[in-house]
């Protein structure tokens, strides 16, 4: 009994098996992959338009609130040009730093430093920041670069700029 059973079941399998090779002579079925053209890809999105300094050049209030923790801002005057020398930080307290500016695309890139802090007293500090144009508005992220050895040597800051009236 045993034997009919492994029979059967090796008759079985090799029927399934055949009949999963065969090749099929039915012509009604189309290979659709091979008549329909591939789909055309997506276009790209068109690319952000480009910023020059001519249009940002005027003078910003500009107010840098860190990402997380203290929220108290740094505020500072932003005088920017329409070419890329003569940018200036400017803080209430008087001190005016040089900044150095490149734009890349709808960004525009800003870094100062080495200068005394205003917010960690008696640090220096870098700051390295990207801004964008939101309507009538200066946005971005500025990344503040401490020299000191404890842990807290960066600083992100949420950064928004209006023009001076």
């Amino acid at each position: 009994m045993r034997h009919r059973m492994l029979g059967l079941t090796c008759l079985c399998c090799t029927a399934v098996l055949l009949a999963a090779c065969a090749k099929s002579n039915d012509t009604s079925a189309t290979n659709t992959a091979e008549t329909t053209p591939a789909a055309a890809p997506a276009p790209a999105p068109a690319p952000a338009p480009a910023i020059s300094f001519a249009d940002v050049a005027g003078t910003w209030n500009v107010r840098a609130v860190p990402e997380t923790g203290d929220p108290t801002p740094t505020n500072y005057v932003l005088t920017a040009t329409a070419d890329s020398s003569g940018w200036t930080i400017a803080f209430a307290n008087g001190l005016t730093v040089p900044a150095h500016v490149s734009v890349s695309g709808d960004s525009i890139l800003v870094h100062a430093g080495p200068f005394s802090s205003v917010r960690r007293k008696g640090v220096q500090v870098t700051t390295d920041g990207v801004l964008r144009r939101q309507g009538d508005k200066l946005v971005g992220v500025t990344v503040s670069h401490y020299r000191t050895t404890k842990p807290d040597s960066v600083l992100r800051l949420n950064t928004e700029g209006t023009r001076a009236q």
